[in-house]
């Protein structure tokens, strides 16, 4: 108990800087792959709380990673920074009210994701130095979590080959364990070639590469029919071939994310798109091809850290959200629907409460979520080395993610309380690592029985490189 209220202490006396950093980062969205000047900012300020800095991490420009303390365990601290396109929204006002500039906007909460990372990755620091405990602790500052699948590439490169522990955590309506449950996932272009024509005179020495990727539609559409339930396919056309209707288009352009809950399960899943696609270019008589963006596993939990960071959280007890927090929440569930609510408590796996803007309570460790299910490139990370993660309580409940409502609350008080509390958590349960060799060896027992029934495959194709100019 006394290393945990010491540990909380140092949380409390950095909590300030780090607060007005995911401030500052809010202030200055970036997508995957872009986020040159956020990661400027967790790199100033790992170089200020005194860690030993190293830049491009696994040759991606934006990756970075401070390290500090000597011998011991290592122990490693994740965060990120990126924000999503179509999301800008000016901070506590709860309408729909888009910023001057490029629409983009932190949807996602990875502004307070990284600053809370780096938070207790600094108080860590601190109480390896106070208390002379040997102990190494890392915080990786990650970029392009949305699509970009770094972590993969960074697992790939081995820059996590030497950590005895990862943790975590993710903004949520609740707080409590973030359920290692997600879809493993790939993106993929497919690009079809034609031949251009005069779409009136001459019609029929035309072929469409815009057909092509219509006629990809459909066969997907009728695919899913015959596809496992939690698997998910969605598209989006990257280039329809010009805006031209009387030229028949010789060129298009559609991107694939396609998702299921295993990796064999997704190879499988690849396997029937591909065929999908070489059966629309059949009958349009253009060419296709293809290439692999990015690509990440799905979770592996943790059973003896989810049990330590759980234990954690009911020490800390809930954030302590005040009147003037529930009422702006209040104000944001104003906005959604009564679906939205629901779906929140049925993600967290407890009965939905009446009239309850915030979390109060720890969501317990035997919950069952249920609905729908996302990626993470965290999902690499798990892998290849002892991985759990928090969800933190740091907006309304009912918020979707990826919604201008999660934006409107990243700045707000209950934003930074919510911050504050998981970073405590997971620098708790640092410590606790860092204490206890019985617990560090559990989780390492813990991780062999998984991945020894399963190996490891990097669901990267070695030959492709992070995809830094993805998002310009």
């Amino acid at each position: 108990m006394q290393n945990t209220q010491d540990i909380w202490r140092h949380v409390e006396a950095q909590q300030d800087d780090l607060i007005a950093l995911s401030d500052r980062v809010w202030e200055i969205p970036e997508l995957c792959y872009t986020e040159f000047r956020s990661c400027a900012e967790h790199t100033a300020m790992l170089q200020a709380k005194g860690f030993r800095v190293t830049r491009d991490v696994a040759g991606i420009p934006t990756a970075v990673m401070g390290e500090a303390g000597e011998g011991g365990p290592v122990i490693a601290i994740l965060g990120e920074y990126d924000a999503l396109p179509g999301l800008s929204q000016e901070a506590g006002v709860a309408a729909q009210k888009p910023l001057p500039g490029n629409g983009y906007g932190h949807g996602c909460g990875h502004n307070m994701l990284g600053a809370a990372a780096l938070l207790a990755a600094t108080a860590v620091k601190d109480y390896l130095a106070a208390n002379g405990v040997k102990g190494r602790v890392r915080y990786y500052g990650c970029p392009a979590e949305e699509g970009g699948a770094a972590k993969g590439f960074m697992a790939r490169a081995g820059v996590f080959s030497d950590v005895d522990v990862a943790i975590s955590w993710h903004p949520s309506s609740f707080a409590g364990i973030f359920q290692a449950n997600s879809l493993a996932n790939t993106r993929i272009d497919f690009a079809f070639h034609g031949r251009a024509s005069h779409a009136a005179a001459s019609p029929h020495l035309g072929r469409s590469a815009l057909d092509a990727v219509e006629l990809m539609s459909v066969g997907v559409n009728y695919m899913r029919e015959h596809m496992p339930s939690d698997a998910r396919v969605h598209s989006a056309i990257l280039d329809a071939g010009g805006v031209a209707p009387n030229v028949v288009q010789a060129f298009a352009k559609v991107r694939y994310l396609i998702r299921a809950a295993t990796l064999p399960e997704l190879q499988a899943l690849i396997g029937r798109v591909r065929k999908i696609a070489d059966g629309a270019a059949l009958m349009t008589e253009t060419t296709v091809t293809s290439q692999v963006i990015s690509a990440v596993s799905n979770l592996l939990g943790n059973t003896p850290l989810e049990r330590a960071m759980q234990d954690n959280l009911e020490r800390l007890g809930p954030p302590p959200f005040d009147d003037a927090d529930r009422a702006f929440a209040r104000e944001i569930q104003a906005t959604l629907t009564e679906e939205d609510i629901a779906a929140s408590y049925r993600r967290a796996g407890i009965p939905p409460q009446q009239d309850k803007p915030l979390c109060d309570l720890i969501i317990p460790l035997d919950a069952r979520p249920a609905g729908g299910i996302g990626s993470t490139d965290v999902g690499d990370v798990s892998w290849v080395v002892p991985t759990v993660q928090a969800r933190g309580a740091t907006y309304a409940i009912g918020t979707p993610g990826h919604s201008w409502q999660l934006t409107a609350q990243g700045k707000m008080p209950a934003a930074h309380k919510g911050l504050v509390h998981v970073a405590k958590v997971m620098a708790g349960t640092a410590v606790d690592v860092l204490h206890d060799e019985v617990l560090l060896a559990r989780a390492k027992a813990d991780h062999q029985a998984r991945v020894g029934k399963t190996p490891y495959v990097c669901p990267l194709p070695p030959d492709i490189e992070p995809p830094v100019q993805m998002s310009t």
